[in-house]
């Protein structure tokens, strides 16, 4: 099958977590034999900001990780037609952090009896933080949406996409990310995140800033746009601010520190329950130890207690990490049930068996404006 992908970017991860998840997505679709292109705009955001901070060098992290995906790589000019881009594919999937424009102009061509699957991509809260900003994409040529948690795909529900939205979540690519082949020294805690616009910033200092303090525990910490008064925080509680690191490069992060913790940002832990961060699936597909606030697992993803702690206050997430600190059994236990759950149920090859399941109950041939009739025979409007 030929699949083209439109994505923000695929080099770029630069404050970008779409990107972790399709590389292990397009790299499992190409080991099974099919013709990938990702098609990414000349002027992306975050590649920008990629090179701004880190150069040439920031893109070698992505280049040696994953040598198999160099030549799928597609970059267009922004005036770029969407015939074009579209080419021959068999199966389009567009993501949410595309231009409306891009995102019409491919759906017109579907509507019009264009001979391939398209599915619009969703792993953002703004369904629930900014609708108006998602409703303003004209997804009314599309077959179906596919959202990356349970409590989205019900927000498509009620806006008339029933029975045409798959949940997908994402998942670890565990060709990369695995525990280390021998074990060596680890110490302290690491955790990889942005600072996230104000949405969890007391969180952190209650969930992660705090403890690890009180635990006697050293703090790493990488991500990008931590502005000042963020950077004073972390300088009151004697954490070590590393800045951006290439996803591509945490695992071998991850094998340095004892253990990592999940805290979640305020739309996934109160409007879209059931939705945990990438970092979670790829953090124990590394063999590390996570303990996470508080976050209902309301779609039973893991076994919290068992795949992971669970610290329902910032007094029980210090004596997780005490816990952590000293009992080696205990880390080892978790990493272990944490790694199988991942290999059993949330790796990038799970993602492909149930992406190919979900193209294969549509129309796999579609014929010019069947897609159309379809449509108007559930009586979909898209948006």
């Amino acid at each position: 099958m030929r699949i083209a992908y439109f994505t923000h970017s695929l080099r770029s991860c630069w404050n970008h977590g779409n990107a972790h998840f399709l590389r292990g997505v397009l790299r499992e679709l190409k080991a099974r034999g099919h013709e990938i292109r990702s098609l990414e705009p000349s002027d992306s955001w975050s590649l920008g900001n990629l090179l701004q901070d880190g150069g040439e060098q920031g893109l070698q992290a992505w280049q040696q990780a994953y040598p198999d995906l160099g030549d799928v790589v597609q970059v267009y000019a922004p005036d770029t037609p969407a015939e074009a881009l579209v080419g021959e594919a068999d199966l389009v999937i567009v993501h949410e952090w595309n231009e409306p424009a891009l995102v019409a102009a491919i759906g017109a061509m579907r509507k019009a009896g264009g001979r391939f699957t398209l599915l619009f991509h969703d792993t953002h809260h703004r369904a629930v933080s900014d609708p108006e900003a998602i409703r303003a994409f004209d997804l009314s040529g599309y077959d179906g949406v596919l959202a990356f948690g349970e409590t989205l795909s019900e927000v498509y529900r009620r806006w008339g996409w029933e029975g045409r939205v798959w949940t997908w979540h994402e998942a670890a690519d565990t060709r990369l990310f695995r525990p280390p082949v021998a074990e060596g020294h680890r110490e302290g805690l690491i955790w990889i995140g942005n600072w996230g616009d104000g949405e969890r910033s007391a969180e952190l200092e209650d969930y992660l800033f705090r403890p690890a303090q009180e635990a006697g525990l050293p703090l790493t910490i990488h991500g990008v746009r931590y502005p000042p008064e963020a950077l004073a925080v972390l300088q009151r509680y004697g954490v070590n601010f590393a800045g951006w690191l290439p996803n591509a490069s945490a695992p071998e992060v991850f094998a340095r520190h004892l253990a990592t913790v999940h805290v979640p940002r305020r739309f996934y832990r109160e409007v879209l329950p059931g939705i945990p961060t990438i970092r979670v699936f790829e953090a124990l597909a590394c063999g590390i130890p996570l303990v996470s606030a508080p976050w209902d697992d309301s779609e039973t993803l893991f076994t919290p207690g068992e795949d992971f702690l669970v610290a329902r206050d910032g007094a029980k997430m210090t004596r997780h990490l005490s816990a952590l600190r000293d009992d080696p059994q205990l880390r080892e236990a978790l990493a272990a049930r944490g790694l199988a759950t991942i290999r059993a149920r949330h790796s990038c090859a799970h993602r492909v068996d149930e992406l190919l399941g979900i193209v294969a109950s549509l129309n796999p041939s579609p014929q010019p404006g069947e897609g159309a009739a379809r449509r108007e025979a559930v009586g979909g409007r898209g948006m």
